[in-house]
């Protein structure tokens, strides 16, 4: 009984044992199928596509997402356009695809190329299998954080770039393009007439050389023609990761307004040209840039020195060599006469007038201009001096003539403005007012109220005469004095005053000339004063 009880003891032993076992080996395998299906989780699902006639009809999650952080329209379109960027070949070989089962591709220069798996599965359908290796068992943990900020500002740097209007692309050392910006690509899609090809076409070629240079330090200015227009980029080219990065700024503002300038100055210079003033501009080194064919007419110099763009100095020591400055006493006073003109033309607008050697007279005028530039003018006024001196001699001649004048004479303006008089008149009336009027009140202060004063005045208040008028009048000093009224050109008017001549020197009426002179003119008062 004991023995059996043993032994069935043993047993349930022997069976509990068992199904530990048991139970540790299930739970064993239950381990290593949960660690198992852990790791097929961590491994990364591949990126196939599965495309019919340039539709997506399949695709793993990882390659939908790839297609959903890609720009564009279109699966085929996104997908191809970024693909083809880091596989140039991908657009030329995929068309002979139809000729192989399969085609392989890799990635060039990057030290973990992607790689891609075309497949022709036959009845228009293809396969695209991507790797990449730098992403394969890699187990790097992301913060979603910093995820979520790179992600913000990839897209912020995306959206910049895309709506920017300069052309942006990159290009690999064998001129490939591999990454372009949304301005370049319509402009290649507009150049293709609608279409994308890949690789993308060089539409600026940099190995070319530059059309003009560009205004920006390290930039080249370069031509694109599209659509029979021509538009102007300034390049600025970078190289990174040993691939170029170039940008092209549009410069077609600039280009016209270069244009404009050109055009500006030689409608300046053609206008210089046929002036007969001499012009020679200085830059603020002092440095001849600008100067026409009066200045060789004037000066005398030689063409090729002044085209060797000579200093000032250079160019006033010239000037003195030839005899075309006013002779200095010594070097020294020359130099400093010359140093003054420059002070002064750079300051503000300066005249002098050059006496030369050859009796000829030039007008030196300097004017400042921006940028710290000057100019100089030289104009010959030689025949303006001697026409200007020559007047001046006729005129001391006329003043002359007037003055030995017995008479007194006055010529006044149609508005009654005294413009001439002779000494005869300021001895006889004094200081001469600036109008007529004025010399009226003189008159009738001096001599009075009488008929023959109010003749005269009569007779200048009314219309010019056709004939001269005479009259007389009281004098200043009691006697009796001739008045005479001839009109002349311009509705001016000459008035002359006159003593009467004694009897005995005109041979006239000797009689009352033995009387004396007193008696003749109180006589002459008498008709005067009563008319």
């Amino acid at each position: 009984m004991v023995v059996h009880f043993l032994i069935a003891f043993a047993a349930a032993v022997l069976a509990v044992l068992a199904g530990l076992v048991l139970l540790r080996l299930a739970d064993r395998r239950g381990r290593a199928r949960a660690s198992q299906g852990r790791g097929l989780d961590r491994a990364q699902e591949p990126i196939a596509f599965l495309f019919q006639g340039g539709t997506l009809v399949d695709a793993t999650t990882p390659a939908r997402t790839l297609l959903s952080s890609l720009p564009g329209d279109g699966d085929w379109q996104r997908l191809s356009a970024w693909l083809g960027m880091r596989l140039p070949e991908f657009g030329a070989l995929l068309p002979d695809l139809g000729g192989a089962a399969r085609i392989e591709m890799k990635e060039r220069g990057s030290d973990n190329p992607l790689r891609l798996l075309a497949e022709d599965l036959g009845d228009g359908m293809l396969r695209l299998t991507l790797a990449d290796p730098a992403a394969e068992d890699a187990g790097i943990l992301v913060d979603s954080l910093s995820l979520r900020a790179m992600e913000h500002e990839l897209e912020i740097l995306r959206g910049a770039m895309d709506l920017s209007p300069m052309l942006a692309w990159r290009q690999d050392r064998h001129g490939q393009i591999t990454w372009a910006n949304s301005a370049y690509l319509n402009l290649a899609e507009a150049k293709a007439q609608g279409q994308t090809v890949w690789p993308l076409p060089r539409i600026i070629d940099l190995s070319a050389r530059p059309v003009q240079p560009a205004a920006a330090a390290g930039a080249r200015r370069v031509q694109v023609e599209h659509d029979g227009q021509s538009r102007w980029y300034d390049c600025h080219l970078h190289e990174i990761g040993g691939q170029t990065v170039a940008i092209a700024l549009p410069a077609d503002a600039a280009v016209r307004a270069e244009r404009s300038l050109r055009e500006f100055v030689q409608t300046l210079t053609k206008t210089f040209a046929d002036l007969p003033i001499g012009l020679a501009i200085f830059d603020r080194d002092r440095n001849l840039q600008l100067f026409n064919p009066a200045l060789i007419d004037l000066t005398g110099l030689a063409t090729g020195f002044l085209t060797a763009r000579p200093t000032l100095y250079a160019f006033l020591d010239r000037l003195r060599e030839a005899r075309m400055v006013p002779e200095p006493k010594d070097y020294r006073s020359w130099r400093s006469q010359m140093s003054s003109l420059e002070a002064a033309a750079a300051s503000g607008h300066h005249v002098e007038l050059w006496s030369l050697p050859g009796g000829q007279t030039y007008r030196v005028a300097g004017r400042p201009h921006p940028d710290g530039a000057v100019a100089f003018l030289f104009e010959d006024i030689t025949s303006e001096i001697s026409l200007t001196r020559k007047f001046r001699a006729d005129l001391s001649l006329g003043a002359e003539v007037m003055d030995a004048l017995e008479d007194a004479v006055a010529v006044f303006a149609a508005n009654g403005d005294l413009l001439i008089s002779n000494r005869r008149y300021a001895e006889l009336w004094g200081a001469a007012p600036a109008t007529l009027e004025g010399h009226m009140q003189i008159w009738t202060e001096a001599c009075g109220a009488s008929p023959g004063l109010a003749t005269l005045r009569d007779a200048l208040n009314a219309a010019l005469p056709d004939e001269p008028m005479r009259g007389a009048m009281a004098g200043p000093a009691g006697g009796l004095l001739f008045w005479g009224l001839r009109g002349l050109s311009g509705a001016r008017l000459l008035l002359s005053f006159a003593a009467p001549v004694p009897a005995l020197a005109s041979g006239r009426e000797p009689a009352r000339a033995a009387e004396g002179p007193e008696p003749a003119r109180d006589a002459a008062m008498s008709r005067v004063l009563t008319g």
